[in-house]
């Protein structure tokens, strides 16, 4: 089966452990590198044209207002060719309860009719939210599997090989 990890992460100043720490990597993006890495998958990061603010503060505003209004960010490019794999590994933080709404940009252009989708979510303990069910509505002629919600960017490997 071929696989592919796509996600969405950003660094620059993040809650992490009670407190603000800037990030040179976003938790998220350590996260899928070495889900890449056991599955020998490709990987694809979804980046935004307009990025969040590097501000933690003015980037949460910014998410939920996102959410509020419904916003679909416009995404620097779309992966090539997803007609190849089989599973999608799908990372991203917990944006107020469920993904950034740069991912449902994604999903809902992107067509993953019959593919297999396992999602993973970075948080400071908020675990997945309805970010399962958002992709279950977003993605209906998928198989959308159990979640992985990990703290921050601490992946046990022996948790993370028993969800793969």
């Amino acid at each position: 089966m071929q696989s592919i990890v796509i996600y969405f992460s950003r660094a620059g100043y993040n809650y992490v452990d009670g407190e603000i720490k800037d990030l040179k990597i976003g938790n998220t993006e350590i996260i899928a590198k070495e889900i890449a890495k056991l599955t020998n998958s490709d990987i694809f990061k979804i980046e935004p044209m307009v990025e969040y603010s590097n501000d933690y503060s003015e980037c949460i505003d910014e998410a939920k207002k996102d959410q509020r209004v419904g916003a679909r960010p416009e995404l620097k490019e779309f992966p090539n060719d997803l007609d190849q794999y089989d599973v999608i590994y799908l990372g991203y933080p917990n944006y107020w309860g469920t993904m950034p709404m740069v991912m449902f940009t994604f999903l809902e252009n992107a067509n993953l009719e019959n593919k297999i989708i396992k999602p993973f979510c970075s948080n400071e303990g908020s675990g997945l939210g309805r970010s399962e069910e958002d992709i279950k509505k977003l993605c209906p002629k998928s198989k959308v599997e159990k979640g992985l919600s990990i703290h921050g960017a601490k992946i046990k490997e022996a948790e993370l090989k028993k969800w793969i």
